[in-house]
């Protein structure tokens, strides 16, 4: 039977060292503790003494990780493979280097041996990094986790000051974009899955409530010009899938968005992935399916390619039907192109184009009508 090593043996022998580096920080924990004792206690003293106790505390979870994650390997060369087998290919046993990690308490540095290929062409490995899952090899998984949620809702800027604040992580925008372009390509095998069961549990919901109205499954579909670097224009792609319940009310959306990429290319897969793997979970009866984007080439040219051929699991051999939902602002500056071709820039153009984006906007089948 295995017994764990007491605490005061550990403390006295393999963690001495740390405990010695932690000594100064547990006599300025103890200062600041008889300081807030023995002064009178207010607002100001206490917000002081809890930044600085934070900030105190964060320093000292700083050091244990660093010294926890610089005795992982051993400096003995000789305790360690001299060859290395990873994904098929062989590596070699070479040096410790010098690295930057960004944790929850801050940047560490870490020294993580290298192994390199036998083969030309590929590239070296940290078997360190690999086996506790850092993230692109800038951030620990529990910082990266953290740092994916707030891009999911902040602006790249507002991230790293959040980081700098909050962890006092100090990163450039370079290092940001390779972090979540690492998450991206670690979750996508994931994404369809939890995004199709997400719709699901929300259909689901929607078929449960109450109302005059049918559940509706609604995808938009959209596209917008982003100036990029040297002046250059490329067109971004974006795609929501969204479930309204029978008072109308939205329960959830997921987002399909892209990088930009000429023709929306991107899209044409996943998207069309998606409502499949919705299909083969819920039936569709009693529900309808919208369609809504502008009316562009592209938004278009999709419709008539992808969803006029899809086919209803519920009719085989048959289309699925879908109301195709257009942008209203768009087309009436369609109609404002039309008026100046027809009567100029006039103000009985502009009269006329007023006259025909009522009816467009709020009778049935408006666009025959105008």
């Amino acid at each position: 039977m295995i017994h764990p090593t007491p605490t005061k043996v550990l403390l006295a022998t393999t963690l001495q060292p740390l405990v010695m580096q932690l000594s100064g920080s547990l006599a300025c924990g103890a200062k600041l503790i008889d300081h807030f004792l023995h002064h009178e206690p207010t607002p100001q003293q206490m917000a002081t003494f809890e930044r600085e106790l934070s900030t105190l505390l964060r320093e000292v979870g700083r050091r244990i990780v660093a010294w926890v994650l610089n005795h992982l390997e051993s400096d003995d060369p000789d305790e360690v493979p001299p060859r290395l087998w990873f994904k098929g290919q062989a590596y070699r046993r070479r040096r410790k280097h010098r690295t930057s990690l960004a944790t929850l308490f801050g940047s560490v540095v870490v020294w993580r041996r290298l192994y390199e290929p036998l083969m030309p062409g590929q590239r070296s490995i940290h078997p360190l990094e690999l086996t506790l899952g850092m993230e692109a090899g800038v951030a620990t998984p529990a910082l990266a986790e953290r740092v994916g949620r707030w891009a999911a809702e902040h602006t790249q800027r507002q991230v790293l000051e959040m980081l700098q604040q909050d962890h006092r992580v100090h990163w450039s925008c370079a290092t940001l974009r390779k972090l979540l372009s690492s998450l991206s390509a670690g979750m996508a095998p994931h994404r369809q899955a939890a995004q199709s069961t997400q719709v699901v549990r929300w259909l689901h919901k929607a078929r449960a409530s109450t109302g005059r109205f049918q559940p509706i499954l609604a995808v938009g579909r959209d596209g917008v010009n982003v100036p990029l670097r040297h002046r250059k224009w490329k067109e971004g792609a974006t795609a929501t899938v969204s479930v309204v319940d029978r008072r109308g009310k939205r329960g959830g959306t997921v987002d399909l968005g892209q990088r930009p990429e000429a023709g929306q290319t991107p899209l044409t897969a996943p998207l069309p992935a998606l409502l499949t793997t919705l299909w083969s979970q819920v039936d569709s009866p009693g529900r309808r399916f919208v369609y809504g984007s502008e009316e562009g080439d592209h938004p278009s040219d999709y419709d008539h390619r992808v969803w006029k051929k899809m086919p209803d699991p519920t009719r085989p051999g048959c289309p699925l039907t879908w109301i195709r939902l257009g942008d209203s602002s768009q087309a009436g500056l369609y109609l404002q192109q039309l008026a100046e071709a027809l009567c100029g820039s006039t103000p009985q153009g502009r009269a006329w184009a007023q006259q025909r984006r009522t009816p467009l906007q709020t009778t049935s089948d408006g666009i025959t009508r105008v």
